[in-house]
């Protein structure tokens, strides 16, 4: 008997029993079903982080920190000593965070490691408020930073030009009615008024031009409802906070960003990151950042998996038993097929080709309905619970993962074939030609 014939005589066995079949088959969906939607959970979550750290631009950019001094260490019930060139969070508290700040010297030797291109401080601005044209003022989360090559995701206009002096910002578009503007479209190209208080607790305002208006969406590295300006108001807000601040307390920062090249690799970044440590700085990438999320996500789909598995497990007692009456039905048809020259080899391979074939219907519904569920779901509640997490498909299904879960499952089904398999194979051609 050819390969082909084998196959059709296996396919054409696996129905002769349909409701014994059927069942079997069902059983196998449920595991297949199941593994299929975790799967398409860890894509979806997986994939809406990375596309997260793209948008964001900052592939070639560390976060760095100046290490805390060891003797200032949280959770100590001892008085601290007051120390200039830290700050604290916390309210004084015992147990507040205590944290190093970065001076213009810190950032002249973070330049000077090999490795760096550039360096640029993180500058923190608090904006009281946000106003246009003397109308009513409106409180506005602490402006964000736009970083090189960030994508941002813009209702109209244009994202702020960081290489330029004119002062210019990405306004959020729920801000767009409160502050007057007819439509996103009218609000690009007009000017507001932000305020900042300096040191002596004295008010300044600072005007910008709103370059573009930005989607109000919520990522995991925070809302889009904050304004996000571009380097040179940064810079004014910047200076008219420092206003009053004593000579020493001046360009003072809790972070800074360092570019390297965009084309290291994972093993020159980490390289680069122990010569930082090396020079007391502690420096993470977005990814690293993003990281722990993606490992908790990794687990939890990992658990689900494991019940899907546990579910394809009992599936295949099923293609035993399912295969082991085939056999026991089918003796004197063995035996018959053993009397006409076919090989116990052939015989083995059409009773696991049944198996096989078995669990590749299982897995095939099983896939097209998880991935029909899945994206009906995850349609759903991005239009609804998910609605503020702009471009998360929350269940993603790609080519690989689809054909890994059929392989899986056709491998269980042919593994829990073989002993059925193998006790036809043992068939005496007379013993089962007798056999009633």
């Amino acid at each position: 008997m050819k390969p082909l014939d084998l196959i059709g005589a296996a396919v054409s066995s696996t129905f002769r029993s349909k409701t014994r079949t059927i069942l079997t088959i069902l059983a196998i969906f449920v595991g297949a079903f199941t593994l299929t939607i975790t799967n398409g959970l860890g894509t979806g979550i997986n994939r809406y982080i990375d596309d997260t750290v793209s948008g964001f631009g900052a592939s070639d950019v560390l976060t760095v920190t100046k290490k805390a001094d060891a003797s200032a260490a949280p959770g100590s019930t001892a008085p601290r000593v007051y120390d200039p060139s830290t700050a604290t969070t916390g309210g004084g508290r015992t147990g507040e965070n205590t944290v190093s700040v970065l001076t213009s010297a810190d950032l002249d030797a973070l330049a000077k490691v090999s490795g760096v291109t550039t360096v640029k401080p993180v500058r923190s601005v608090s904006i009281d408020y946000i106003q246009s044209g003397g109308g009513t003022k409106y409180v506005i989360s602490a402006a964000g930073s736009l970083v090189s090559g960030q994508t941002v995701k813009l209702d109209a206009g244009a994202k702020p030009d960081d290489a330029g002096s004119d002062l210019q910002l990405a306004l959020p578009s729920t801000f767009v009615t409160p502050l007057g503007f007819s439509s996103a479209k009218d609000a690009v190209g007009k000017t507001v008024t932000l305020a900042v208080t300096d040191a002596t607790r004295k008010q300044h305002t600072v005007d910008a031009t709103v370059s573009g208006v930005s989607e109000t969406t919520f990522s995991l590295t925070g809302g889009a409802s904050s304004l996000l300006p571009n380097d040179a108001l940064t810079n004014a807000l910047y200076t008219a906070q420092q206003t009053g601040v004593q000579a020493d307390q001046q360009n003072r920062y809790l972070q800074a960003r360092v570019w390297f090249s965009s084309g290291a690799s994972a093993t020159q970044v980490k390289a680069l990151q122990d010569r930082l440590t090396t020079a007391g700085f502690t420096s993470t990438t977005l990814q690293q950042q993003l990281g722990t999320f993606k490992a908790v996500i990794d687990g939890i789909v990992l658990v689900l998996n494991a019940f899907a598995i546990i579910a394809l497990l009992a599936a295949s007692f099923g293609i035993i038993n399912t295969l082991f009456m085939s056999v026991q039905e089918r003796t004197r048809e063995i035996g018959l097929m053993k009397a006409m020259g076919m090989s116990s080899g052939k015989v083995f391979g059409l009773f696991s080709l049944e198996a096989t074939f078995i669990g590749f219907l299982g897995s095939a519904l099983g896939v097209l309905g998880g991935m029909l569920v899945g994206s009906v779901v995850s349609r759903i509640l991005g239009r609804s619970l998910l609605s503020d997490l702009s471009g998360l498909q929350l269940v993603a299904f790609d080519a690989r993962s689809i054909v890994f879960v059929i392989l899986l499952v056709m491998v269980i089904a042919f593994l829990a074939g073989t002993l059925p398999a193998a006790r036809a194979a043992r068939q005496d051609p007379v013993e089962s030609l007798r056999y009633e």
